[in-house]
């Protein structure tokens, strides 16, 4: 069985620890963890490890978040992996930090990675792991607050939320969405 773990974020060292990334971070986690090794290749790095006798091949798209679909859908068909088999990892302010949240579609609640992907896919049923980030931004600060780098506090907290969402990962490559989606608490 193989699956197709897409973690997003943007490409260049000034986004290196921003909440923006935390999905490039929790794929990272999870390569060291499973002894993956990065590569670069078409739309993105990519790395393929094993876990309980499963094939995951972990990508980071180098498209930029905006543009995550076009990565997303090229390794899909060329791996030949189901949308049902594919899992895309996320930041979300509209949950709060270290809070995360699995689901089988949705919408892209104003999420402009999920919004490509969903446009490219042609559909909003494929399944994502949302990661909070939180909200402590005034108004009109948002995107200062996504793409700002984490506080000390919340690097305190990185990874026990990395440890979790690969605890997410596996449990859904090995049981499957409803199951995970029961087991780690919808």
């Amino acid at each position: 069985m193989k699956y197709l773990i897409t973690g997003l974020g943007n490409v260049g060292y000034e986004y290196d620890g921003t909440r923006h990334n935390i999905g490039f971070e929790a794929v990272d986690f999870l390569c060291k963890e499973l002894g993956g090794e990065w590569k670069g290749n078409t739309h993105g790095d990519l790395a393929e490890v094993k876990f309980k006798g499963r094939t995951l091949i972990l990508l980071k798209p180098n498209t930029y978040m905006n543009l995550s679909g076009k990565a997303v859908r090229y390794w899909l068909q060329k791996e030949k992996i189901t949308v049902e088999n594919s899992l895309v990892l996320l930041d979300d302010l509209n949950l709060e930090f270290g809070k995360q949240r699995l689901r089988a579609k949705g919408s892209d609640g104003g999420h402009n990675g999920l919004k490509n992907i969903q446009e490219l896919l042609g559909t909003d049923a494929y399944p994502r792991l949302r990661i909070g980030i939180g909200s402590n931004f005034s108004k009109g600060k948002q995107v200062n607050f996504v793409l700002g780098k984490w506080t000390e506090d919340e690097k305190a907290e990185l990874v026990r939320i990395l440890e979790k969402s690969a605890e997410v990962v596996k449990t859904f490559v090995t049981i499957g969405l409803e199951k995970a989606m029961n087991a780690t608490g919808k």
